[in-house]
């Protein structure tokens, strides 16, 4: 977007004609205006040649009138000749990298800017939020940001959704901290809701110890971990057409992320595991906080982490099996905890501390309930049984033991999936320079140490927290 300052005048004289002939001021002084939004292929633009909204409505296929002769034209040229002198001077500028300052070539400068177009375009109509924790707020205004409006974030559902009623717009939600009747008073009002959830590569520590995302989903139609009705990642997964570009791209970055050892919460400390026993298939068990709504809405009547286990050694009474407390309930933050007394009747081992990528090297196969574990297992080419319906469960790729919605009826290729899952549908920010950036620079981020809390200070008060729960309990 381009102010009059930034395009170096003081007034200059730019309309756009609607088809019918009407004159629309394309800018006004000290207000920015999206040249995109008014330029298509029925409008007409009025200005001076060196008016860099030239080159825009070139490309768009806008009519240009000149008032003089300039960069990017003069009067009298013709539609043929004002695309080349574009295309050329295009093609002259030096491209940068916003995220490490190297030159990038045009193609990657269109694709991340296209990246960021979508978003803006997909944030147009959110103009409230509810539900968020103060903690996480600063990030979320930056994944939901638009230039025609500040995000207003309620405490009160009723204030959220009247003012979104009154200018026409949705409300984003975090849908486990909102109550189940919001979304009947929204239907009520017309007002449409946007669900936000942590992203799959998420950041480098807890949510629970209240470090901010780096990376969330959006999801106009459901939720990801909700089977019971349809998601945009379900319509990415199932409609998905997947471009040999993208499936390499998506080849790749499997590949960056196994090396680098990489999972939700980073890629973890170094760990010493128990070793395995010799000649024995390697089983583990990642408990989850027993009423986390991926639970609710996909466990398919289980929620015990026990009940888990006990399953599990039914169907793998010949294999060594590991079971892993989920992170949450050994900090003492949420429910799901089993004395280990229980855990071990059915389980070989417990083993705690270390990342779970490291982990999963070291396994040959998984099963899990709902667990984020079991997509992070097939990245890494490990066994998944499903007991639950995961977002990733039904497409060809696991063992499903309970039933899969007959939605999820296509077969993909691991690299498919992994193209849906961790580059279409998520969004992530750059924790260096707090831009919307790809997956792979968010890897490298957390590769190289730069990822870093923000609010390290409240993560100590929330660790400390949770040690007191926990000898409390």
């Amino acid at each position: 977007m381009l102010t009059e300052v930034e395009r170096g005048t003081a007034i200059r004289l730019s309309f756009a004609e609607d088809a019918c002939g009407a004159k629309r001021p394309a800018h006004h002084r000290n207000r920015q205006i999206d040249p995109w939004s008014v330029l298509g292929g029925a409008a007409t633009l009025v200005a001076h040649g060196d008016d860099e909204w030239v080159a825009i409505a070139v490309i768009a296929g806008a009519r240009v009138r000149f008032l003089s002769a300039g960069r990017f034209g003069a009067p009298g040229d013709d539609v043929a000749r004002l695309r080349r002198i574009v295309a050329e001077d295009v093609a002259r500028v030096r491209y940068r990298d916003p995220f490490d300052g190297t030159d990038a070539d045009i193609e990657e400068t269109v694709t991340l800017l296209g990246d960021w177009r979508r978003a803006l375009d997909s944030n147009r109509r959110i103009v409230a939020a509810c539900g968020f924790s103060w903690w996480k707020r600063r990030e979320i205004a930056r994944f939901l940001w638009t230039p025609q409006h500040p995000m207003r974030f309620f405490r009160s559902e009723a204030r959220a959704l009247s003012f979104a009623a009154r200018h026409d717009g949705g409300v984003a939600i975090w849908p486990s901290r909102v109550s189940d009747s919001m979304a009947a008073s929204a239907a009520e009002k017309n007002v449409p809701l946007v669900r936000v959830e942590d992203g799959f590569v998420r950041s480098v520590g807890l949510g629970s110890n209240l470090v901010p995302p780096a990376s969330v989903t959006v999801d106009r139609r459901g939720i990801h971990y909700d089977p019971t009705r349809p998601s945009d990642l379900e319509d990415v997964i199932a409609g998905g057409d997947f471009s040999p570009a993208l499936l390499v791209r998506a080849a790749r970055l499997r590949e960056t992320i196994v090396a680098a050892g990489i999972s939700k919460y980073g890629n973890g400390a170094a760990h010493a595991f128990p070793t395995r026993q010799a000649g024995r298939r390697l089983v583990l068990v990642p408990g989850q906080v027993e009423d986390d709504m991926s639970v609710r809405f996909g466990g398919g009547g289980l929620s015990s982490n026990l009940d888990l286990l006990r399953r599990v050694r039914v169907l793998e009474s010949e294999s060594e099996i590991w079971f892993r407390p989920h992170p949450d309930v050994d900090a003492g933050h949420r429910k799901g905890a089993v004395p280990d007394s229980d855990a071990l009747v059915h389980a070989d081992r417990i083993v705690r501390g270390g990342g779970m990528a490291s982990l999963l090297d070291k396994v040959d196969a998984v099963h899990v309930l709902t667990s984020l574990t079991g997509f992070e297992a097939l990245l890494r080419q490990r066994d998944v049984t499903c007991h639950g319906v995961p977002f990733y469960a039904g497409w060809g790729l696991t063992r499903d033991l309970a039933k899969v919605p007959d939605r999820r009826g296509r077969r993909l290729t691991l690299d498919e999936l992994i193209a849906a899952v961790l580059i279409v549908y998520p969004r992530y920010l750059d924790p260096v320079t707090e831009l919307p950036c790809t997956p792979e620079v968010l890897i490298r981020r957390f590769g190289d140490g730069a990822a870093h809390n923000r609010l390290g200070w409240v993560t100590k008060l929330r660790q400390a927290q949770g040690r007191l729960v926990r000898r409390w309990a």
